[in-house]
């Protein structure tokens, strides 16, 4: 699946040390999906990450926009 980043994404991947790699397989295959309480747009997927000890990392991404827009993404 094709994304792009918003400039806070870009922002928060660089400093957390999030591969795009990693954002790709949460959207693509996410362990869990789940709708934002506040923003019907949104979506929030989960995946565990092997290289990270299986640190689940959450991926907040505007699923109306083409590509799809990721909003932000943090490890849980």
């Amino acid at each position: 699946m094709e994304f792009k980043l918003s400039d806070h994404a870009q922002k928060r991947i660089q400093q957390r040390k999030i591969k795009p790699e990693w954002i790709k397989a949460a959207i693509e295959h996410p362990d869990l999906l789940e709708d934002d309480f506040e923003d019907s747009t949104l979506a929030h997927a989960l995946k565990a990450i092997p290289e990270k000890g299986f640190k689940k990392l959450r991926v907040i991404y505007n699923e109306t926009t083409e590509p799809v827009t990721i909003v932000t993404a943090y490890f849980e």
